[in-house]
Formats: C-alpha cells, structure tokens, sequence
C-alpha cells in the first residue's frame, strides 16, 4: 500500500473540518438578516437553496473521509460536485465575483489530487501474491 500524500491529507482533513464548520456557522447564521436578505435575492429558492447546502457539506465530509483512506471515487465525487456547484451558483448568485475564491480554492484542490503522487495512491493496489 503506498504511503498517503501529505497534500491529499490536508485536503481531506481541510474538507472534514470545512464542512463541520460550515455546518454549524449556516445552522448559526440562518436567522441572520442580512444572510436572509442575500438568499433572497438568489434566482434560486431559499428552501432549495439550504437543501443544496446541506448535500454539498455531506459530500464535502464523506469525500474528505473517503480522500484520507484512498477511495479514488472521492475525488470524482467531490470535484464533480464543487463544479456543479460553481455552475449552478454562477446562474442564480447575485453576487458572481464571490465565485471567485471557490473557483481558485477548487483549482488548487484539484491540482494536488491529480498529481502524480496523489494518482499512485489512489491506484488500485495489487496484493503481494498477483504480483
């Protein structure tokens, strides 16, 4: 088994921890005015919205879980989900120059899950006997 990269580490422990934080600053600020008064103006309906946040911070947990025990599916997952995520927000965000930091952060993500290192470790692995 090849040892875990310390970039894909760090992602993985950067989406658990992210997406716990998340939870609870969303579940804090959900009666906050002003949060109430930018989710209104989203082409997206506020509802549909948390329940689009709420998916995403799982997939960001299970994937940075998965990322750290070697599932090459994690990666797929995640990044799939973030650029759906980013097209969607590019749609219906009133607000598009926000995109820019999670465009940028997704970019970096990505880079280190696909480099060399990274796709030994995702490879499947051969037991000693197939070899």
């Amino acid at each position: 088994m090849s040892n875990r990269p310390t970039s894909v580490n760090i992602i993985g422990w950067f989406l658990i921890v992210t997406a716990l934080i998340s939870l609870v600053s969303s579940y804090l600020n959900m009666d906050n005015p002003i949060t109430k008064e930018l989710m209104a103006k989203s082409a997206m309906s506020v509802p549909l919205q948390y329940a689009v946040m709420c998916l995403g911070l799982v997939i960001a947990l299970i994937s940075g879980i998965a990322l750290r025990r070697g599932h090459k599916w994690a990666r797929t997952l995640y990044l799939g989900w973030s650029v759906f995520g980013l097209v969607v927000a590019l749609f219906t965000s009133p607000v598009k120059i926000m995109l820019v930091p999670g465009v940028l952060m997704l970019a970096v993500i990505a880079y280190f899950l696909f480099r060399p290192q990274a796709n030994a470790y995702f490879s499947p692995r051969l037991a000693a006997n197939d070899a």
